[in-house]
């Protein structure tokens, strides 16, 4: 079992950076096309040089981007001394550096982790996961999110909140320049410029599914790995029924960082979307395979 978890972890991993590195020539590239459909190549300076300033903002300030978005604020060992413990000892079980510790004040259950690498990362729960988990419970949502630091996760899925907000500012730019911009005596030219309307429309559909290409096996494994650290997958498998059970969205649910929490903050889905566009596995699955595990 821990061979092949390990396995899966690195398979993962490679495939990780192949979709972000995909996702960076996909924003090269539309800044191309409309820097020609345009007829002005400075489109296409703009549109590298911003994306390396996001990725530059988002290595650097992704743990405060995020806990800004999502409200949270800091928790000392005196506030909460049995979540203190439960993250303090789990984490040197896992090998990690003791996190940062912050309470979302939502009774929504939910929690996540993020950070520029292990040194820096941050775990957050919600005030609603606090009062409803037991500590069996509780153990295994915070080895999730230690699972997420220790796989090297946290970097990856907190650049992927920036790269998603910053393709949909730059479609939204294109869709004014190639409206304002055009030239509207030249039929190919405005041509050009509707399929470019077109791909501007379609691009956050493209980071979406990145988002979620990188979300859900994620999931899967930090499920797996944090069951492997508490040694007792019933409960995590027992939280996530509680957290599913719980049908009202978080406050402060946002796009953008859906994928993090260990749960969709919009609560469950039912009809509302197709599976495609769920950001997490479905929690019945992901019990399934907790309770599968023999430890």
């Amino acid at each position: 079992m821990a061979a092949n978890l390990y396995t899966h972890q690195d398979k993962n991993i490679r495939k990780t950076w192949l979709l972000m590195a995909s996702f960076f020539v996909v924003v090269i590239g539309l800044g191309w096309y409309f820097s020609y459909a345009l007829g002005n190549r400075y489109i296409l300076y703009i549109a590298v040089a911003f994306s390396l300033i996001m990725n530059f903002v988002s290595y650097w300030y992704s743990d405060k981007i995020v806990l800004k978005m999502s409200g949270a604020r800091p928790v000392s060992k005196q506030e909460d001394p049995e979540l203190y413990n439960i993250v303090e000892n789990l984490s040197i079980t896992a090998g990690l550096p003791m996190p940062r510790l912050y309470m979302i004040d939502d009774m929504a259950p939910n929690a996540f982790a993020t950070g520029r690498d292990k040194e820096h990362a941050v775990v957050a729960v919600t005030k609603g996961l606090r009062g409803l988990l037991d500590r069996s419970e509780l153990e295994g949502v915070i080895a999730h999110e230690l699972s997420h630091v220790g796989n090297r996760d946290i970097l990856i899925s907190t650049v992927v909140v920036v790269l998603v907000g910053f393709v949909t500012l730059l479609s939204d730019f294109f869709i004014r320049a190639s409206y304002f911009g055009g030239h509207r005596d030249n039929r190919a030219s405005g041509i050009v410029a509707l399929l470019g309307i077109v791909l501007a429309l379609l691009s956050p559909l493209v980071a979406t599914l990145i988002q979620l290409a990188v979300s859900r096996k994620r999931e899967f494994l930090a499920d797996a790995s944090g069951a492997l650290l508490t040694r007792y997958p019933e409960g995590l498998a027992a939280a996530l029924e509680k957290i599913h059970a719980y049908r009202r969205p978080m406050a402060r649910a946002n796009n953008a960082t859906a994928h993090l929490f260990i749960a969709n903050p919009f609560g469950p889905s039912g009809k509302r979307l197709s599976a495609l566009f769920m950001t997490h596995p479905p929690v019945e699955e992901r019990i399934k395979a907790l309770r599968g595990i023999e430890i």
